[in-house]
């Protein structure tokens, strides 16, 4: 799968993102910036020249929930999508207390109640909430 970002062969990890999503546009934007040495490749969900059954995803999956792509094609979501994507720019050592054996369970935990309500919790940065269903998350 090529990254949007960048076609370079240095990609570590791509994430995958919700463009239309205000939160994940802000994170998106911060790790653009810190992404110098180009480790790290960006694919917008809701871009019409991304299909999720490439990587054998519905995009319903990955709405409810982050994923990230290794260049080996191996798919990962959730909280171990952040820990590879800060790796990739620089930071994973920000990340990496969420990976000790303590904290683990509570910040996976922790992501996965973010990512229940990410679309409501989006009005916190001014977005206005979806007039229809297609921006619901759904399993």
């Amino acid at each position: 799968m090529k990254s949007e970002s960048s076609t370079s062969t240095q990609i570590q990890f791509t994430l995958l993102y919700d463009g239309l999503c205000p939160i994940c546009q802000k994170e998106v934007a911060w790790l653009t910036r810190l992404n110098k040495q180009g480790k790290l490749g960006f694919t917008d969900i809701n871009s019409p020249h991304f299909e999720p059954k490439q990587i054998n995803k519905s995009f319903a999956q990955l709405m409810a929930e982050i994923h990230g792509i290794y260049p080996d094609g191996n798919v990962v979501k959730g909280m171990p999508v952040f820990r590879e994507a800060y790796r990739a720019v620089g930071l994973g050592w920000l990340m990496a207390p969420t990976a000790w054996p303590i904290l683990k369970q509570l910040f996976d935990g922790l992501y996965l109640l973010f990512a229940k309500y990410r679309l409501n919790l989006g009005g916190l940065f001014g977005a206005k909430r979806c007039q229809d269903d297609s921006c619901r998350i759904t399993k």
